[in-house]
């Protein structure tokens, strides 16, 4: 993640698991927080189909 427009990318694949996710991206720090229902798998492979597989 190196952008605004890649958080953007993050919330909205994420969200697009569980739209009540609260997501929280941070380029400057690489960062990104969720707080959902959704599973971490179904988190992790939402991520990695957006570009930004989990490190």
């Amino acid at each position: 993640m190196a952008c605004s427009a890649c958080a953007s990318t993050i919330t909205k694949a994420l969200q697009a698991v569980d739209a009540n996710a609260s997501v929280q991206a941070d380029p400057t720090t690489k960062l990104v927080s969720v707080e959902t229902q959704a599973s971490e798998t179904a988190i992790k492979e939402a991520l990695a189909a957006a570009g930004y597989p989990v490190a």
